[in-house]
């Protein structure tokens, strides 16, 4: 099983309380450290320092890393142009020495579109627009160096772009696709992305979820494009202790009202922790990404490290 870390700096985080949890989490053996892309809590009340952008910080904790995984999950395709983002993830992706992922979704919080005076399209629109950035990124990252690339679509146009810089990974960061969402979101996961995600729900969701992207694979005859099978992930809410009493305050914060939809947490022991990823282990998932809310609770991503990692065959 391949474990990472997932944060939520928007919750209030500095970058320096980045990079100390990312440091710690590589030096306790997780293979990656991903992070949400917003600029808005989804509870009230301020979250102080306020929030740092995904790419900005990614690309500095890749000079300041030396191992770990670095990516988003996911970047709000109404945040960023697609060229441009193309550019910042392949430039991440040299800095990292080839360690980037990109995970990409439609966006979804309209209050931070508000707040920062990004448009904020219908659902359907949305969507289109995710396809085409897809397109155009994927487009981008395999044009042949000294090559251009051009893409005329309904809502982005490019002409004669040089498509450069290339990543170091070829050809380009692996793409990560999630959400529960039953027909659009499988699609695309099929046509483009290198991993499925199915975000903080129960095992029995999780494996219709993916049953939803295997036919979905199977209409695109993924397997006869030559491109490797799909990572099926799951993103589990965690707050373990070494104690019920140390579970439960860990797992406060999750009982606070907010945009999200509801999520199946684990709260309670390490052994816990380690039979729930046994259960997706089940249903085919190959990766977990566990959200740990508080990044100054270095314990908690301590206690992980040495009581979970180590119970599980294979992880690295």
């Amino acid at each position: 099983m391949r474990v990472t870390v997932f944060t939520e700096p928007h919750r209030g985080a500095s970058y320096d309380d980045q990079l100390r949890f990312a440091r710690l989490a590589e030096d306790g053996g997780f293979e990656g450290f991903l992070r949400a892309d917003h600029y808005q809590s989804m509870s009230d009340g301020p979250a102080l320092p306020g929030p740092t952008d995904a790419w900005l910080t990614l690309a500095a904790l890749a000079r300041e890393t030396r191992r770990i995984r670095l990516g988003t999950l996911v970047t709000s395709a109404t945040f960023r142009l697609p060229g441009p983002l193309a550019v910042m993830a392949a430039q991440v992706d040299q800095m990292s020495g080839g360690r980037v992922e990109l995970g990409i979704g439609a966006g979804w919080y309209a209050r931070e579109h508000t707040s920062y005076g990004i448009p904020f399209p219908g659902t359907s629109e949305r969507f289109d627009r995710l396809t085409e950035q897809l397109d155009v990124l994927t487009g981008l990252w395999r044009t042949p160096s000294g090559s251009t690339y051009s893409y005329s679509g309904d809502h982005y146009q490019l002409v004669d772009a040089p498509a450069l810089p290339k990543p170091v990974q070829s050809p380009g960061p692996p793409i990560i696709i999630g959400g529960r969402g039953p027909k659009r979101t499988p699609d695309l996961a099929a046509r483009f992305a290198d991993e499925f995600n199915v975000p903080f729900t129960d095992v029995a969701r999780t494996a219709e979820a993916y049953e939803r992207v295997r036919e979905a694979c199977d209409r695109v005859d993924r397997a006869d494009t030559g491109r490797a099978p799909l990572v099926l992930s799951a993103g589990i809410a965690v707050a373990i202790g070494r104690t019920d009493a140390q579970a439960r305050r860990r797992a406060a914060p999750l009982h606070v009202t907010s945009a999200l939809p509801p999520e199946e947490a684990v709260v309670g022991s390490p052994e816990q922790l380690v039979d729930r990823i046994g259960e997706f282990a089940a249903v085919g998932t190959a990766r977990v990404h566990l959200r740990l809310v508080d990044l100054d609770d270095l314990d908690h991503l301590e206690l992980i490290a040495a009581e979970v990692l180590p119970r599980l065959s294979g992880t690295r």
